[in-house]
């Protein structure tokens, strides 16, 4: 006869399988990032550059707030995502001119390119200090030779792409009408910003599989009596 009992600790571990990681990702960056972008796109068509502000605003406070609600953890990435919109925000309130609200987000590719690139110099770059909303990180993992160069390279390829759209966007913004340059930005920025978390899960997947960082699904071994 045939029996089945769960796996070891010998036929698996306990880290998370590259599916259950992606997952994580991908929510993070869809509720932080992609669907507040659409959401300031869509309302900009129909009712206005000002009226798609404090819609974008709205999801990122509300996201964090049901999060809260149902005892959720909110990712680093989201209350970024929501402080500097408030940042923007308030400031194009201010100021009564949109140009300000996307000179904004320029400058903040500018200060994070920065901060990216003067975090190289640290004992933790910005990458490894934000690796933690997407995979169990601890102090013995995050100080392996293969883990620490992966977050340095990491950070470089990040500020240098920060760097590349605040000098591209910065040109488009003065040399463009506002509605071809949010037209130009909702197309080539979620696009740009794809490909690098692409290359970023790829190099990440590669260092975690020569570590033995992702598990393998729990599955019944059958034992035969």
């Amino acid at each position: 006869m045939t029996l089945f009992r769960p796996a070891s600790a010998a036929d698996t571990t306990a880290r998370p399988t590259l599916p259950t990681v992606l997952r994580r990702v991908g929510l993070s960056l869809t509720i932080a990032c992609a669907v507040p972008a659409a959401l300031f796109l869509a309302t900009y068509e129909t009712l206005g550059v000002w009226t798609a502000i404090l819609v974008a605003l709205a999801w990122s406070y509300g996201a964090i707030a049901w999060r809260a609600v149902t005892g959720r953890r909110t990712s680093g990435l989201l209350v970024l995502t929501a402080i500097v919109l408030t940042g923007r925000t308030v400031i194009t309130l201010v100021a009564h001119s949109t140009f300000f609200y996307f000179l904004q987000p320029i400058i903040t590719d500018g200060v994070v390119a920065a901060t990216f690139l003067l975090s190289l110099a640290t004992a933790r770059p910005m990458v490894a200090r934000l690796a933690g909303d997407f995979y169990p990180m601890d102090a013995e993992l995050s100080l392996r030779p293969r883990i620490r160069k992966l977050f340095w390279r990491l950070t470089a390829l990040w500020a240098v792409v920060c760097l590349a759209k605040a000098v591209t966007m910065f040109w488009a913004l003065n040399s463009l009408s506002l509605d071809t340059f949010v037209l130009v930005k909702s197309i080539s920025m979620p696009a740009c910003n794809l490909l690098t978390v692409g290359i970023t899960i790829c190099a990440a997947v590669l260092v975690a599989r020569r570590e033995g960082l992702l598990g393998a699904l729990v599955v019944p071994v059958p034992v035969h009596t």
